[in-house]
Formats: C-alpha cells, structure tokens, sequence
C-alpha cells in the first residue's frame, strides 16, 4: 500500500520548486479572513432578519473553515518556507502575532454561538428578534476582533523586515 516514501518527501518537492506558493495561498485566505471579519461587522450593524441571521451563520461557518486553513498553511510555511523554522520559533514578533491570531480566534466564540442560536431561533419563530444585549455583546466581540486582527499584518511585516529574530 504506501511506497515507503514518507508525505514529507512527496510534498516537499513541490514547495522547494515553488516556494512562493504556501505565502500566496497564505496572504490569500488571510484576506478572506479579513473580509469575512468585515462583513460580520456590516451586517451584524443592519436589521437582523431570519435571512441576514443565515447569512450571518453561513459567512461565519466559512469563518472557521479559512482560519482551520490558515493554520495549516501557516504551518506549512514554518516547515517548509524559504526561512526555515529556526526563524519563526525563535522570533518573538511571530509569536505577538500567533498570540493575535488566537485572540482574534478566542474572540470569535460568542459571536459563533449567537450566530447559531439565533438562526434556529428565527427558523423555529418566524417573529423572532435578536435580544438587544446578546446583540450589544456580539457587536462588541467582532468590533474587538476586527481591532486585534489590524494587529496580524503589523506583525506580518515586522516578521518580513526580520524585526524580531
């Protein structure tokens, strides 16, 4: 069944060949990340109707999907990135932003769970309308995640002028 060649090796040639492709790949999702955190802030600022709060609940599960992608690609890159992973283990400004990223991760919770809640409530009661404090709450959850993701690309750059290591 397996060839003895190990996923590292079969994997491995294809980044050294393209070593730009994991930073693309990467700086993408990490601006649909961006995007998504933006448009959970424009529409949890509207009417939430049963349609926005499916809206909301669907944009939100793409949410954890591209940051669980994010992850791995961000893993990906400090294997098999240009620098090496000496680079990022022993860089304090890559762990500002990791810290960031898991704030931002850990800040999205309650939004996450409202987000749900709420879909099943205005599908199970079509008059359902949003608790203004759990609205209150979430409005100031993503409002502190859109504020400490500004922090990721600071990091980022920081990171690619070599402060830090």
């Amino acid at each position: 069944m397996s060839s003895g060649i190990g996923f590292r090796a079969r994997f491995s040639p294809v980044i050294s060949e393209n070593p730009s492709v994991l930073a693309i790949f990467h700086h993408l999702l990490v601006l649909s990340l961006a995007g998504i955190i933006g448009a959970e802030f424009v529409l949890i600022r509207g009417d939430l109707s049963a349609a926005t709060l499916k809206r909301l609940a669907g944009i939100d599960r793409h949410y954890g999907i591209i940051a669980m992608l994010i992850i791995i690609i961000g893993i990906c890159r400090v294997i098999y990135g240009l620098k090496g992973w000496e680079f990022y283990v022993y860089n304090w400004v890559f762990w500002a932003k990791m810290a960031a990223f898991g704030i931002v991760g850990l800040l999205s919770i309650i939004p996450t769970i409202r987000f749900i809640s709420w879909k099943r409530q205005a599908s199970a009661n079509p008059g359902f309308q949003v608790p203004v404090a759990e609205l209150a709450s979430v409005k100031t959850y993503v409002r502190a995640e859109a504020f400490i993701f500004l922090l990721i690309p600071i990091f980022a750059a920081a990171m690619a002028r070599g402060y830090g290591y």
